[in-house]
């Protein structure tokens, strides 16, 4: 899989540790990009140049292009990520004969690179997505303990915002130039069906897109990886308006639940936002205590308050296998209850994932039983 950081990179490392614990040293804004493999149990992880090879750009079918001057022009690294996950995303189209899904991962406080590829290789093997993690330099404070720690993180998870943004511009730029011989064919097969109708042309044009459409794409956030989406919201300059994503799953949410409603009300997505709940979240209860009086009730936790308009919230406390996780998407509450697990398949695969499930009317929750 590969993968997208603002982490330092160490070049020349092979495993994990290619990656360090710290911000890029040429700021918090410079992205890198990996690629990782698990090989006999041990993930393998590549620092991918900043310019594609010649290898690199046989390998995604990407054309080596000159200037008017003859010059060849420098292709990104990023371009080999985008083409290389289509081709992928083909393949599986070709052989399940269903549209795949991506799903782009933002992990939360304290996970070291092997937890992420180990998180984002569990989502893989559950709910048949292609994941490509962000991760940021959620390092726990470099030795630091408790309440230091957390905070410590916080501070990293705000100075990646910008990082986050930039990743999110390229995915939608390549998006759009990979899907653009596309559009332009349905484009030009409304204009033949629809000359002088402009509303039958919409129809016509959404109608084909929607049948056509290669892959969905999603984005999920656990724990911090909110806090860090929130205040990406929040920005000024955030690039939130780009329709990237069919569904958003913020996953136990380390996120204020008081003035939420502000921010996921300026989401934009195709189909979802999804907020989940768990009132025995331990992580979330704890994370509660660690910085004192201006740590207010966490939006994955409390049960009230719960307005936006935007949002689908759905509410796991007492379901079967639950407990107090903190990460009820995997392990014993997924092996326990099938309910839990067609959840976040429909979800992570840009489908209507609250159908059947009960609704609250009182707290404005759908239940997972």
């Amino acid at each position: 899989m590969f993968l997208i950081t603002n982490r330092k990179v160490n070049e020349g490392k092979t495993g994990p540790d290619a990656l360090g614990s710290k911000v890029n040293p040429k700021g918090p804004n410079e992205l890198r990009l990996a690629e990782a493999e698990k090989v006999g149990g041990k993930w393998n992880v590549s620092i991918l140049p900043d310019v594609c090879t010649p290898a690199m750009l046989k390998s995604a079918g990407i054309k080596q292009e000159k200037d008017e001057k003859g010059k060849i022009i420098p292709v990104p690294a990023s371009k080999y990520v985008a083409y290389k996950s289509l081709l992928k995303l083909r393949a599986i189209k070709k052989r399940t004969k269903r549209a795949p899904a991506l799903a782009l991962f933002v992990h939360g406080f304290n996970n070291d690179v092997e937890a992420v590829l180990d998180r984002a290789q569990t989502f893989e093997d559950l709910y048949g997505v292609e994941v490509v993690p962000f991760s940021w330099p959620a390092d726990g404070g470099g030795g630091l303990s408790g309440t230091l720690s957390y905070r410590s993180d916080k501070r990293d998870a705000l100075t990646s915002v910008g990082a986050f943004d930039r990743a999110i511009i390229k995915m939608d730029d390549y998006i759009r130039e990979l899907n653009a011989p596309r559009v332009k064919k349905i484009e030009a097969a409304a204009t033949a069906a629809h000359p002088e109708d402009a509303d039958e042309w919409d129809g016509h044009f959404t109608s084909e897109m929607m049948k056509d459409c290669p892959f969905t794409m999603n984005l999920v956030l656990h724990s911090m990886g909110n806090y860090l989406f929130k205040n990406f919201m929040s920005s000024t300059t955030y690039s939130g308006n780009r329709l990237v994503f069919d569904n958003i799953v913020m996953a136990a949410a380390d996120a204020n639940n008081p003035g939420h409603v502000e921010w996921v009300d300026r989401i934009q997505c195709r189909k979802r936002v999804y907020i989940t709940i768990n009132e025995n979240d331990i992580a979330l209860r704890a994370s509660r205590m660690k910085a004192g009086e201006e740590q207010q009730a966490r939006l994955g936790h409390w049960p009230y308050n719960l307005e936006s308009r935007r949002a689908v919230y759905v509410d796991f406390t007492g379901a079967r296998g639950v407990g107090d996780s903190h990460a009820y998407f995997e392990g014993k509450p997924v092996e326990k209850n099938a309910d839990i697990r067609e959840f976040f398949t429909l979800a992570l695969n840009g489908g209507v994932a609250e159908d059947g499930l009960d609704f609250d009317d009182a707290r404005n929750t759908y239940r997972i039983g």
